[in-house]
């Protein structure tokens, strides 16, 4: 009997090994996804500021940037759902890379014409290809291993998406901001042609990074097309709810995870895009300096997300999640009443505290979803609509205010007491009968 139980153990330490070289590289190739759309979103904080200055928009007109990007996930969120269901993970991710690629080749024509509608039509195309590769690569990381471990999975997956938040600040300061910035007084004194001259070079420099982009994404692509991904569909019993779109919604869980997305995503897109423009205005730096303060941000939160992955190895992911959101509350109060670099400081701990936030929000709303995961995905996918609702009110309000940025920043301290309510109590799964 001893001998046969030490062969069983072996056999399963043999089973849980070669699962895990089957799973190594599929995660790795899952993970680049979440650098990938880090990085499209982290060029965000830089397009914001530098097209409200090249298209001469007002702080609403701008947010629209925000607005076309995310609001593409609330569109595309159930097609992205059944198109998994249809073709399954791998074809999915690549379907995904190519519409994004897309888009990001649509900024040549957009930046040649100086046409802020085509911007906008360039970047609701990458919106879509993020929907797609966002509902696909989050809960396909989620399962791609033990249960109990996805919230430590997808964490260290969206670890290198703030790697990309990171970078994405720095190579925009670098080869989108000039620096040149001239007053309306300016502007109004030069001659048309040479005003034209220079608000067409200003909307030029974003040509290059987005060819670049693009190439990348075409390329990963194809890599993805000649790679095998292990088949995770999951199979339904009897006892399972079956998938419905709206019937998902009886787990509790799942629809505050859905409330949770909305607005910690509206959080996360209100405090970068308008960070530069709080940097310039509250600290008084100026647009180069801003970027690189940026750069900070998304270290911060990259450090966060690599920190929270270990945390989470001894505190339970609700408890962790509530702890960083009031932390996030506080610092909110100081970036609206505090003075000079304080602000700055602030909003950079918040960039470490939101870490752990989506990924973390995400695995808990799908706990227990089982033949329902891919449901229960597009609908926390679709609530990030939440960043196309709520920068724009937060802009209207700046706008009223008399551009008083720092006000505008209620809107998320808003945003992190309602993420305290579902680590509180919003998290708890209860039996859908």
């Amino acid at each position: 009997m001893q001998i046969t139980n030490q062969i069983s153990d072996q056999n399963e330490v043999a089973t849980e090994k070669v699962q895990g070289n089957k799973y190594l590289l599929p995660f790795i190739l899952i993970t680049s996804l979440f650098f990938l759309w880090g990085m499209a979103h982290g060029l965000d904080g830089i397009l914001i500021p530098h097209l409200k200055k090249a298209c001469q928009l007002n702080n609403r007109q701008s947010t629209l940037i925000d607005t076309a990007i995310f609001f593409a996930y609330f569109i595309m969120a159930i097609p992205a759902g059944i198109i998994i269901k249809k073709i399954g993970y791998k074809n999915s991710i690549i379907t995904g890379l190519l519409v994004f690629a897309a888009g990001a080749f649509l900024f040549v024509p957009a930046a040649n014409t100086r046409t802020y509608e085509l911007f906008l039509l360039a970047l609701f195309i990458i919106g879509c290809g993020l929907t797609i590769l966002e509902t696909s690569a989050n809960p396909y990381a989620a399962i791609l291993g033990p249960a109990e471990s996805s919230s430590k999975r997808l964490n260290l997956a969206a670890s290198f998406n703030g790697l990309a938040v990171t970078l994405a600040p720095l190579l925009g300061g670098v080869f989108i901001l000039s620096g040149v910035n001239h007053t309306p007084e300016q502007l109004a004194a030069m001659t048309d042609a040479s005003r034209a001259a220079y608000l067409l070079e200003e909307a030029s420099s974003v040509k290059l990074p987005y060819i670049i982009l693009g190439t990348v994404l075409v390329l990963v692509a194809i890599l993805f097309y000649f790679m095998h991904l292990p088949s995770m569909k999951s199979q339904p019993t009897e006892a399972e709810v079956k998938p419905g779109f709206f019937s998902v919604l009886k787990f509790k869980h799942l629809s505050w995870a859905v409330v949770a997305q909305f607005f910690y995503v509206g959080a996360q897109v209100c405090i970068t895009s308008f960070f530069i423009r709080i940097a310039q205005k509250g600290a008084g730096l100026d647009e180069k300096t801003a970027a690189y303060y940026l750069t900070a941000y998304g270290f911060l939160f990259m450090v966060g997300r690599f920190s929270g992955t270990f945390f989470l190895k001894f505190v339970k992911d609700y408890v962790l999640l509530s702890i960083y959101a009031v932390c996030s509350i506080l610092l909110c109060l100081v970036a609206i009443y505090g003075t000079g670099i304080y602000v700055i400081y602030a909003l950079g701990g918040i960039g470490f505290f939101m870490s752990i936030m989506f990924p973390t929000i995400f695995s808990l709303g799908l706990v227990g979803l089982k033949s329902n995961t891919e449901t229960g995905s597009s609908w926390l996918v679709m609530s990030i609509v939440g960043g196309a609702i709520l920068p724009y009110g937060m802009g209207t309000l700046i706008d009223m205010k008399h551009d008083d940025i720092q006000a505008g920043y209620i809107i998320p301290l808003l945003c992190f007491v309602i993420i305290l309510y579902f680590g509180v109590f919003g998290h708890k799964v209860k039996t859908v009968k």
